[in-house]
């Protein structure tokens, strides 16, 4: 048995528990992440970010991230504004901007207005083989029998694999009953997030995800980033685009194919505490 120290964080209705794996040794198996995220029994939480030392000197550091049934997985735009103020609050780092490396991809992150902090997600990926999806030709439009239906979505990579589709109303979109069977669809030979999405104005959407992993969520970052990419390649919306989440409002500011998309919004420190494992 071990005792660890962790801190619960909220990134617009998201909820994490980071450890700091920078000062105190931690390794988690895939059954006690999913003991640690039980609501009742554990901590709870949508995902587990685990911070370490980078891999390479230009880098300030690298992290880890589990959502709640253990797995791993490679990006999390909620969880790295939280991972940001983490850093600050645990005087980890001073700086007001700084570069980190997850599984695949290196995410620049900055102090933006107020409380609000600012991720550079990279470059949205329409790719088949990179989202990845089981179809060679790329199209704005992808249809998925779901055996009681079909539907439409687009598809992109934020990191991590996501399908949107454009409903009337988000609040009566069959999130939880038509989001796992998206998320675990034989065209997305890796599983997939599922997001529906509802145009609010020109620069407004509102957004529900389905999230691999974790089930529905208040919030998802990457799910908005996804959403907003899609509609703005759909020509629906135009950036910046205001995106309304359960949890609450994230921007995305996004100017097309080739370019980097940025996310902003909130972050805030919960509660710290330690547990045994």
């Amino acid at each position: 048995m071990k005792k660890i120290k962790f801190t619960k964080m909220d990134g617009a209705g998201n909820d994490f528990v980071v450890l700091d794996g920078v000062r105190q040794k931690i390794e988690l198996n895939r059954k006690q992440i999913s003991h640690l995220s039980n609501r009742k029994r554990g901590i709870g939480f949508d995902q587990l970010l685990l911070l370490e030392h980078p891999k390479s000197p230009d880098i300030d550091f690298f992290y880890r991230i589990y959502n709640s049934d253990g797995n791993e997985v490679s990006q999390c735009g909620n969880g790295a504004r939280c991972l940001f103020l983490f850093i600050q609050n645990q005087s980890l780092s001073s700086k007001n901007k700084i570069l980190v490396e997850t599984r695949n991809s290196i995410m620049q992150i900055a102090q933006a207005k107020s409380d609000q902090i600012k991720v550079d997600m990279g470059v949205p990926n329409f790719l088949p083989s990179k989202i990845p999806i089981k179809t060679e030709i790329q199209k704005s439009r992808y249809e998925l029998n779901l055996g009681s239906g079909t539907v439409e979505v687009g598809a992109v990579s934020m990191g991590n694999p996501h399908a949107v589709q454009l409903v009337k109303s988000v609040a009566k979109a069959p999130v939880t009953t038509q989001g796992p069977k998206i998320e675990e669809h034989p065209f997305f030979p890796d599983g997939c997030n599922a997001g529906y999405l509802e145009k609010l104005g020109n620069n407004h959407i509102s957004v529900r995800v389905w999230e691999r992993g974790a089930g529905e969520t208040l919030s998802c970052g990457s799910g908005a980033c996804a959403a907003a990419s899609i509609a703005i390649s759909w020509g629906i919306v135009k950036s910046p685009v205001k995106v309304t989440t359960r949890g609450g409002e994230l921007t995305v500011e996004w100017e097309g194919v080739n370019n980097n998309l940025v996310l902003t919004g909130p972050a805030r420190q919960v509660f710290e505490g330690e547990i045994v494992i």
